[in-house]
């Protein structure tokens, strides 16, 4: 039984049980004790319509989101996470891992230069995923009559992974993928980009990109040439991961978020944001 089972058994009214909950987690963090992480995950969460955003930090050795805060998603606002943190500790951090919003970069090279940033795959994955889309939306409006309908209603079947789909998912998705040629191309070059994380030196995972690279001419594929000007942009922060100190649980950041809108759904209308950042700062918290 939680702490809110409790107090609703009591039979409180909102409020009090709102404040209830409040001590109980405030007491959690405490026994918690301070955060000294050497491994920060970085990301932005929208908590608003309307492009309102807060920063949620994590250390990804201990697996715990340790701040929450910000105005928005600006450089300033990453700022007030390193003068939280302390200029003692922050100097303690060896890696960042973060998407590749410039904002979070320049702040965390200003203030903690000494760290090594990593792009989160599943942020690089999802730049590719657009452009995936990108090429479906083209390809729909180039077609007509019946080689339009195998691409209509397929979004979801497309950029899914493959394991995910169901039965008829997958029959959906052979049936696209034999239907129209450039998707099938643009789908297999979507699959097997995953295999850069896997090599464990930078000149390997070099050499893979450009494999991958190479494999686009000709295909009059616009979205995936732009992503590739996007990933050679940001190559160092991406074959950061190919160093051996430097393998971290990347996923942690992508359930934290996925838990994170779990507390937002359940808490609908919520207008107390302080009671939103102890309900994330404590989510990942064993039950005292």
């Amino acid at each position: 039984m939680t702490v809110l089972d409790v107090a609703k058994e009591l039979k409180m009214d909102w409020h009090t049980v709102k404040e209830f909950d409040k001590q109980y987690m405030e007491e959690q963090l405490r026994r918690k004790g301070k955060a000294r992480p050497e491994v920060v995950g970085i990301d932005e969460i929208s908590i608003r319509k309307g492009h309102e955003y807060r920063i949620v930090v994590s250390d990804l050795i201990r697996g715990l989101p340790i701040w929450f805060g910000g105005k928005d998603r600006s450089e300033e606002s990453m700022d007030m996470f390193y003068g939280w943190l302390g200029e003692k500790k922050s100097g303690k951090i060896k890696l960042a891992v973060m998407d590749m919003w410039k904002a979070f970069e320049n702040s965390t090279r200003k203030n903690v230069p000494q760290v090594a940033i990593l792009y989160d795959k599943f942020h690089v994955m999802k730049h590719l995923g657009d452009a995936l889309d990108e090429i479906r939306k083209r390809e729909y409006a180039r077609l007509s009559g019946q080689d339009r309908k195998y691409i209509k209603g397929q979004k979801w079947v497309l950029l899914s992974n493959r394991e995910n789909l169901t039965l008829d998912g997958k029959t959906s998705l052979k049936a696209l993928l034999k239907a129209n040629k450039r998707l099938q191309t643009a789908y297999l070059l979507k699959e097997t980009f995953g295999q850069l994380w896997s090599y464990r030196t930078e000149g390997w995972a070099r050499r893979f990109f450009e494999n991958w690279k190479a494999a686009l001419k000709w295909q009059r594929l616009e979205p995936y040439e732009k992503f590739v000007k996007l990933i050679e942009k940001h190559w160092d922060g991406i074959a950061a991961y190919s160093k051996p100190e430097n393998k971290v649980p990347l996923g942690f950041v992508e359930g934290l978020n996925n838990k994170i809108r779990v507390i937002q759904r359940r808490s609908y209308g919520l207008r107390d944001e302080e009671y939103l950042r102890l309900k994330i700062l404590t989510c990942m918290l064993e039950a005292l």
